[in-house]
């Protein structure tokens, strides 16, 4: 496995980047990579050149976007804001769908669900994960990622913001697993809440981590294996049926701030504070490449999503503090 460098735009936002997605393909278009950045805007760029696909960035917010997000269908995306709203719209005309409103950092990170019927939005100093229905967007439940026989034991939570550390439950980042069963959330604490979604249960909770896990994906061919990064430089794999720490990988110098799996299941790539993007040998357990692209700590990365017509290459893109979007070949 391997990465190799397409294309990086420079000044791609006026401002630090801190979140991307890939937006399925339709049939009438091929994917595109979704960004969200501190400009309070959020774009759409072209799967390969990396040119702009709609004339003018989207500027629906009032401060910076933290999170997005893309529906499975490839036609609706989302954006999650400090302004508290998450914006629902179309893809292809950027006309505003729904707007789902919450308190003052309760909006962070969010993800749909394989079918796209709910969306999940991690509910940061709530400490719990808030499910919206992508129909209706009504709020379905509010699902808190402290255990019962613990709530009344919690510290208050602190603010927060995208740098910070403070302790709590603080639920930050979110991640379905393949089949929907299951939904991951992980917090400010270092813990990881896994959840029965049919059921709206809290299973049980992960730990391993003593700083905030900032990013999960679970594998797209194991619905058990669960990936997280963290701000304490590793990088874990966990068993989330069997709640069990399966391998923890060391290579960052400093917080790991985006995790996602490659489509084949065989790969992780990461992005860090200490501003580069490492891809992982999920076998070795161990990472085989380092890309040393961006210039500011590494907010996002995402691997391209298979299917769209003539798509055959994998596709890897990062996004920073330094304001460009990066592009790789993976192979």
């Amino acid at each position: 496995m391997k990465l190799s460098g397409l294309k990086s735009v420079e000044n791609a936002h006026d401002d630090s980047i801190w979140a991307c997605a890939w937006v399925p393909a339709t049939e009438n278009r091929p994917a595109l990579l979704l960004t969200g950045s501190l400009d309070e805007s959020v774009r759409l760029w072209r799967a390969d050149g990396l040119e702009p696909f709609l004339p003018s960035p989207s500027t629906g917010h009032c401060l910076g976007v933290v999170s997005v997000a893309a529906h499975p269908s490839g036609a609706v995306a989302a954006s999650a804001s400090l302004d508290s709203f998450v914006r629902v719209f179309d893809v292809d005309s950027n006309a505003t769908i729904g707007t789902l409103e919450a308190p003052p950092s309760e909006v962070w990170g969010m993800q749909f669900d394989p079918k796209g019927a709910m969306l999940a939005v991690a509910g940061g100093s709530s400490g719990a994960v808030k499910l919206w229905d992508t129909s209706t967007f009504e709020l379905l439940a509010t699902l808190p990622v402290t255990p019962p026989n613990q709530q009344d034991q919690q510290p208050p939570p602190r603010p927060a913001s995208k740098g910070s550390t403070p302790g709590g439950k603080f639920a930050l980042s979110v991640a379905w697993s393949a089949d929907g069963r299951r939904l991951a959330c992980g917090s400010m604490d270092g813990t990881i809440a896994v959840f029965d979604v049919a059921r709206g249960k809290l299973l049980h909770q992960l730990d391993g981590h003593f700083m905030p896990v900032r990013s999960l994906v679970y594998s797209p061919m194991d619905s058990r294996v669960l990936f997280s990064a963290s701000d304490d430089a590793h990088v874990h794999i966990y068993d989330a049926e069997g709640k069990s720490l399966v391998g923890a990988m060391a290579g960052h110098a400093s917080w790991v701030l985006s995790v996602d799996a490659s489509p084949d299941g065989g790969a992780v790539a990461t992005g860090s504070s200490d501003r580069t993007v490492k891809l992982w040998d999920i076998k070795m357990r161990a990472a085989v490449q380092t890309m040393g692209t961006h210039g500011d700590p590494v907010w996002g990365v995402a691997f391209r999503p298979p299917g769209g017509a003539g798509v055959r290459a994998g596709r890897l893109a990062s996004v920073s503090d330094d304001r460009s979007i990066s592009l790789y070949d993976y192979s």
